[in-house]
């Protein structure tokens, strides 16, 4: 059975994008296992900021979304468009989780 991780990086609660991780996630009941991450119940620091030189330490919930990363097969990124890019918090989420040697 293949293995999903959904992130959700809307930072508000039922959107348009929760209704496509919704959906996402009914038509794959079935043949695939589930995970998810959604942003608007996450907590954690989203600015990096010691860079890769410091030693800032990740928060539960990033350290949850390492997990289940590493665990998935697939991973489907669902997030709004906001000036032709995805919101801050998404890119506080990537900096602090994609991180060398941890994944």
């Amino acid at each position: 059975m293949k293995k999903i991780l959904i992130i959700l990086g809307h930072p508000v609660k039922d959107t348009f994008s929760d209704s496509l991780r919704e959906s996402y996630k009914k038509r794959s009941i079935g043949f695939a296992e589930i995970r998810e991450i959604v942003f608007a119940k996450t907590c954690f620091d989203l600015n990096f900021s010691q860079g890769y030189r410091g030693n800032q330490e990740l928060e539960p919930d990033l350290l949850k979304a390492q997990e289940d990363i590493s665990w998935a097969d697939h991973i489907v990124l669902i997030y709004p468009n906001w000036w032709s890019t995805f919101p801050a918090l998404m890119k506080g989420f990537i900096d602090r989780t994609f991180l060398p040697d941890l994944l």
